[in-house]
């Protein structure tokens, strides 16, 4: 059986990065803006596909290209991977130590190449970047986002690349090669061809978690009001019902609030809907920020707001209402918008979510008819 040849894996791995590079390019024209990291995902992809061409022609124009320009645009890529997914996660990239390491890197390719001629000191300093880089996107991608299987994927393809770069530092030690990058000894075989299906497994592993991310952020529109971030009407009777099937189980206690704001329609009238939507978000903030973790807030629609509190009586309901009542009054908009609240509790075992909410609601227009930004029990 004839040796594997390093120059074709080279291009395979290029052309893997290319149409990669095009899958993930396609993602940005279609995911929503939130969805971020995936233009630097595509372009370092197009740049290892770059890198591929280049050094698959190595021997037949200039090794200023050819070895040079092509082992830049190698850790350049790997590094826009590492880039982009610090924009996937929320962190804020700081590239100045990078792009100082990849500086340094590319005057010692210079040296190396054009200068005093040394493969082996080329390789070191290119296998030191790359396994730096694999190593720190691995803890990143480990220390962040939801645990799924595609990042599962991505994070044991990088710990795999990794270790590949250190066995090859060493390896190169003890187990020479004669021809360089294109020499068909087998255990130089087996890392660029490692190299291939890492390549293709870790942009698999991207567009997984690009997608992963994209599911969830359709749940969240589907559960929550867009303006308030509350959970939707729907979304909140369900989570009642699950709340009151645990009660009727366990024997507990659960309550809820109805709010309703007081003279909102003044307020678009006087300021505009922007500062009525300003206002709703204030109030739902003001609220989740005094809530437990069990605590579920919902939007009823307009200015009208559910709040479930499990495992709370109807005096610690109360308390939390007055509070909640209290916080209300002071904007420091200057925009004065009250709350009305009804709190009823679970009292027999034949209640139902819409009994308990009908008495909370009673109890709310009882609190808007003797004055407003009252607390009414019912």
């Amino acid at each position: 059986m004839p040796p594997i040849d390093p120059r074709t894996v080279i291009v395979l791995t290029g052309v893997m990065s290319g149409l990669m590079s095009l899958v993930l390019y396609s993602l940005t024209r279609n995911y929503p803006a939130s969805i971020k990291g995936l233009r630097e995902w595509s372009a370092g992809l197009f740049v290892l596909f770059l890198a591929g061409a280049l050094t698959a022609v190595r021997g037949q124009i200039p090794d200023l290209l050819t070895i040079t320009l092509a082992n830049f645009l190698l850790v350049s890529g790997l590094y826009l991977g590492y880039f982009g997914t610090q924009r996937f996660f929320g962190v804020t990239p700081r590239p100045a130590p990078w792009l100082v390491l990849i500086g340094l890197m590319l005057l010692g390719q210079i040296w190396f190449t054009h200068n005093v001629p040394n493969y082996y000191a080329r390789l070191l300093m290119v296998n030191v970047v790359a396994a730096a880089l694999f190593g720190v996107h691995a803890m990143l991608v480990s220390r962040r986002g939801v645990n799924t299987v595609a990042k599962a994927i991505t994070f044991g393809v990088l710990v795999f690349m990794a270790l590949i770069q250190v066995m090859r530092m060493v390896a190169i030690y003890f187990v020479p090669i004669s021809n360089g990058l294109m020499d068909t000894a087998p255990h130089h075989v087996i890392y660029i061809t490692s190299f291939a299906f890492a390549t293709l497994l870790f942009s698999i592993g991207l567009v997984l978690m690009a997608s992963d991310k994209l599911h969830r952020e359709f749940e969240h529109l589907a559960t929550h009001d867009s303006l308030t971030n509350a959970l939707t009407r729907r979304r909140m009777n369900d989570v009642c019902q699950q709340e009151l099937h645990r009660c009727r189980r366990n024997g507990g206690n659960m309550a809820l609030l109805v709010m309703d704001l007081d003279h909102f329609k003044s307020v678009n009238d006087n300021h505009g809907h922007q500062a009525g939507d300003q206002v709703l978000v204030n109030f739902a903030a003001k609220v989740n920020g005094m809530l437990r973790q069990a605590d579920q807030l919902g939007r009823f629609g307009g200015e009208e707001f559910l709040l479930l509190l499990p495992e709370s009586s109807l005096d610690d309901a109360v308390l939390v209402a007055e509070r909640i009542r209290a916080v209300s009054a002071v904007n420091p908009d200057g925009i004065s918008c009250t709350v009305s609240i009804g709190v009823a509790t679970n009292n027999t075992e034949n209640d139902t979510v819409e009994s308990i909410l009908a008495r909370a609601d009673s109890a709310m227009y009882r609190a808007k008819a003797n004055g407003r930004n009252r607390v009414e029990t019912g």
